[in-house]
């Protein structure tokens, strides 16, 4: 009888050690997935800025048609990247970071055409959507750093044991 307890007693362990596992995991992965909520939420707050800042440039710098679009496009490109299937679609995921480069650079274009404007430069609202701008680029990098920890964190848990028996 003595013997059935400790088995009944091992095997309670053995349980309790699966479902703790298991329920790391699971909170690890929605670590991951909130993550990257708010890496998606940093780019949409700057794909919101964007319009603001090209209509304010536009009223200086309405010449710089080329740049303009290009910046429009890129916009674009990027808002139909962001997608929820992002994280699980390396095609995608692949696509939304090309986009996102597209648009660092278009940006960069058109910061470049501030240079040459002197008022716009002097702009009360073109300083304060810059300073926005430049606040969202840091929150970028500090989303996309603390999304890389998640995964991080959730990777060791995937490859470590009792979990990687579970995660199989």
């Amino acid at each position: 009888m003595k013997k059935l307890w400790i088995l009944v007693g091992v095997f309670a362990l053995f349980g309790l050690s699966f479902v703790f596992s298991y329920n790391n995991l699971i909170a690890a992965q929605e670590q991951v997935n909130q993550s990257w909520a708010q890496v998606e939420n940093v780019y949409q707050r700057r794909l919101d800025l964007i319009p603001n800042l090209v209509a304010t440039v536009k009223g200086y710098a309405s010449h710089e048609r080329q740049t303009f679009l290009e910046v429009t496009q890129a916009r674009a490109q990027a808002t139909q990247a962001i997608s929820p299937q992002v994280l699980n679609d390396p095609q995608k995921f692949a696509a939304f970071e090309q986009s996102q480069a597209a648009l660092s650079g278009a940006l960069s274009r058109l910061l470049v055409v501030v240079e040459r404007y002197p008022d716009l430069k002097a702009n009360q609202n073109f300083l304060e959507l810059q300073a926005q701008l430049e606040g969202t680029e840091n929150r970028i990098t500090v989303e996309r750093h603390r999304f890389n920890e998640a995964v991080e964190i959730y990777n060791i848990k995937l490859r470590t044991f009792p979990t990687s028996l579970i995660a199989k």
